[in-house]
């Protein structure tokens, strides 16, 4: 099991940009599909920004296409969200997930039970 850690998360205005950062102790996460999602207070889990294993692939949840970019740093073997003009409806914890590439290639992209390892998530915040 991966131990997922996210970091990056904290209080913006509205319009403003943040990066997250997810990386696993001790492990790579290079050739790992990737996946992030958002929980906001009473609502689902949802895939927002995915990625996939070999990065020929990426996948946006409608209501970030445009404004967050997924990807990776293979020296460093971390995965990074970019989010910019951050709206208040962007508000929630953002959670980091990792799935094996011969597991992810069997399961649909970008749901969340398609990944066995998570992060404890990151807060953000946009609000004036």
């Amino acid at each position: 099991q991966l131990q997922l850690v996210e970091s990056g998360g904290g209080l913006v205005q509205p319009g403003g940009s943040l990066r997250l950062s997810c990386a696993a102790v001790g492990v790579s996460l290079n050739y790992f599909a990737i996946g992030w999602f958002r929980q906001a207070p009473g609502k689902e889990r949802e895939g927002i920004s995915c990625l996939s294993s070999d990065d020929s692939s990426t996948k946006y949840g409608d209501s970030v296409k445009g404004r967050f970019t997924i990807s990776r740093d293979n020296a460093k073997g971390t995965v990074y969200l970019q989010m910019n003009n951050l709206k208040p409806e962007d508000t929630g914890t953002y959670y980091c997930a990792a799935e094996t590439r011969f597991s992810a290639a069997l399961k649909p992209m970008c749901l969340p039970l398609s990944y066995n390892n998570w992060g404890q998530g990151t807060q953000v915040t946009v609000s004036s």
